[in-house]
């Protein structure tokens, strides 16, 4: 039995090493590993952990795993079930697309600061948007971190990278008053009319109005639940997951007009008295879901109608009437914190940010009001 270097005996498995660190060994299918650290206990705890890999065949060896292989590992054993389904999609499509091919096939050991300052300044000389390679960076930061933990490697490389400043912020499109009342007018006939009235004054996200079903609406209680989000993965298909975040599972107060909305369309497609309780609000004639393409295309096809009349009118997406419901509810006085519930933000930083950002007329009106202050 080996012993310390004060002549105390050791584990089995366990020795110690001249500079004072301990390693243990462990065989399987006639191969010996190694763990090393600064106590015993610290090297038969990690001696479990290395067994327990060996013997379930998730054992990487330090000196060989590459970014693409980890990367793998990562995802399935330490985020598929600790985050949604749709997370995990986006951790994957964003490695897939902007880090593969330029990281994959590296070393995990290899891999340093430079490589991954590289990456971010070629994704922003491409022209991705810096809130995209932030996303990047934070997938990144987790798997690298993990890595550390796991003993792969000694340091996290993106800690020594700085994402790129953001040169010009790109303004956010909110539909003026006006704009809001001729893109409604030209909308009476689009078979989304309804999708985009409910929007207005929700605020909902795309995929949260999508994803609204029947049993979402409680007319005695005049609310309704928002409760999933729908999605659309390539390969996958249409599928159902939790909201963006804790704080999007939500309750919105129905008001009258709304009502009215809602069972318009529950006419539209179907005989009034029948009601699919688990069938989505808005759907294809066949009651497919509907897709942010196809929602997408419609608000194309409208403003370009607007345009062909001899009104300029920009383009916008969906999320547009999300930011345009927040104004509209600014300049008519709702409470920040009414405000942050009704939209499902996380946190209230980011609803005093669409403050900062009300229409140039309601900053001049507050400024009125103080006028006498002074």
């Amino acid at each position: 039995m080996a012993k310390d270097l004060k002549g105390k005996e050791l584990p089995v498995g366990i020795r110690q090493r001249k500079n004072g660190q301990f390693e243990g060994r462990i065989k399987h299918d006639y191969q010996s590993y190694s763990v090393y650290g600064n106590t015993i206990s610290e090297v038969k705890k990690k001696m479990v952990d290395c067994r327990y890999k060996l013997e379930h065949g998730i054992f990487v060896e330090k000196s060989k795993i590459t970014l693409d292989e980890w990367f793998l590992i990562w995802v399935k054993e330490y985020k598929k079930n600790d985050v949604k389904i749709g997370t995990v999609i986006t951790y994957s499509n964003f490695y897939n697309y902007y880090a593969k091919d330029s990281l994959g096939c590296k070393k995990l050991s290899q891999i340093r600061g430079e490589h991954i300052q590289r990456l971010y300044n070629k994704l922003e000389e491409r022209g991705l948007a810096v809130s995209n390679i932030k996303t990047l960076g934070a997938v990144l930061n987790g798997c690298f971190k993990q890595a550390v933990k796991n003993g792969l490697i000694e340091r996290n490389p993106i800690q020594l990278a700085t994402i790129p400043r953001e040169k010009n912020k790109k303004a956010r499109r909110v539909l003026t008053l006006e704009e809001q009342k001729i893109f409604i007018k030209y909308a009476k006939n689009s078979y989304l009319y309804n999708l985009f009235a409910l929007d207005l004054r929700t605020g909902l996200r795309g995929g949260e109005m999508r994803g609204l079903k029947y049993s979402d609406i409680d007319k005695s209680e005049r609310l309704i639940h928002i409760v999933r989000t729908l999605k659309y993965e390539s390969g996958i298909g249409f599928f159902e997951d939790t909201p963006k975040t804790r704080t999007s599972i939500r309750d919105i107060p129905l008001t009258d007009d709304m009502i009215s909305l809602l069972e318009n369309q529950r006419k539209y497609y179907s005989e009034p008295n029948i009601i699919k309780l688990n069938g989505y609000v808005f759907h294809l004639p066949d009651g497919r879901p509907i897709s942010r393409e196809r929602v997408q295309n419609e608000i194309k096809r409208i403003v370009k109608r607007i345009n062909d009349d001899g009104v300029v009118f920009p383009p916008f997406t969906l999320h547009a009437l999300r930011h345009t419901f927040a104004t509209r509810a600014i300049e008519n006085g709702m409470k920040p914190q009414t405000l942050k519930a009704i939209l499902g933000h996380s946190s209230l930083a980011m609803t005093m940010d669409l403050y900062a950002h009300v229409l140039p007329t309601t900053k001049a009106e507050e400024m009125n009001m103080i006028a006498g202050a002074f």
